[in-house]
């Protein structure tokens, strides 16, 4: 049903998530990511609760990711429905795949990243993930579509993926990329893929657009002067 990605940029202390699945809109509802705190994947049966909690609990009570997890988790009764993955802004990993998963389910733990996904091809998918975010150079986007475009070349999702998302907090309080195909016939991956190399080159402008609305650039578009 799904998989995906959380990572941390060492370079640039970047938190983000790519993922995919075969439901409608997941970056609707599993992706959850705060700057300076850490980005979570909640996914399976899907708890979008979960998300929050343990980012306020990494950043309120000063948790590492794997006790912030825990915590969240420890009196959650569904629990054995879940599958969360956890990377905090000091690059801390946790993961946690209940017993209920659904159909062939793995996740992995790399450097400052963690991997996981449910109804798999095949469990080489996971490992394929980390493997091309650790082996990718550049931007923090760059390798976690990567590690998106590995995934797919071993084998993805036992059926047809439909959707896919991409979030990434930098300094500000607001995402600094945050974008999804919600519904899409073929290759939501790739076209969410285009959407970034459509967004790239204008996304520090949007940033400078909000800071310092005299310093921003403009369009073309009708009233953008």
């Amino acid at each position: 049903m799904t998989f995906s990605i959380v990572g941390r940029c060492r370079q640039t202390g970047q938190l983000g998530i790519a993922i995919s699945s075969s439901s409608i809109a997941v970056g609707a509802r599993c992706p959850w990511v705060r700057a300076g705190v850490g980005v979570v994947a909640t996914q399976n049966v899907t708890l979008p609760a979960l998300g929050p909690q343990i980012l306020d609990l990494i950043e309120t009570r000063g948790l590492a990711a794997d006790a912030a997890l825990d915590a969240a988790l420890g009196a959650h009764e569904w629990r054995a429905y879940r599958q969360v993955s956890v990377v905090d802004s000091e690059g801390r990993t946790a993961l946690f795949t209940g017993a209920e998963a659904l159909g062939l389910h793995h996740a992995v733990a790399g450097d400052q990243c963690v991997a996981a996904g449910n109804m798999l091809a095949n469990t080489q998918v996971i490992d394929a993930m980390v493997g091309a975010f650790e082996s990718t150079a550049g931007a923090l986007a760059d390798r976690l579509l990567a590690a998106m475009h590995a995934a797919v070349k071993a084998g993805g999702e036992a059926g047809p993926v439909h959707s896919a998302g991409l979030k990434i907090a930098d300094t500000q309080v607001w995402p600094i990329v945050d974008l999804r195909v919600d519904w899409a016939d073929d290759d939501p991956i790739g076209q969410l893929d285009a959407l970034w190399h459509a967004y790239r080159p204008q996304m520090q402008d949007y940033v400078t657009r909000a800071l310092n609305p005299t310093a921003a650039p403009s369009y073309g578009v009708p009233g953008d002067e």
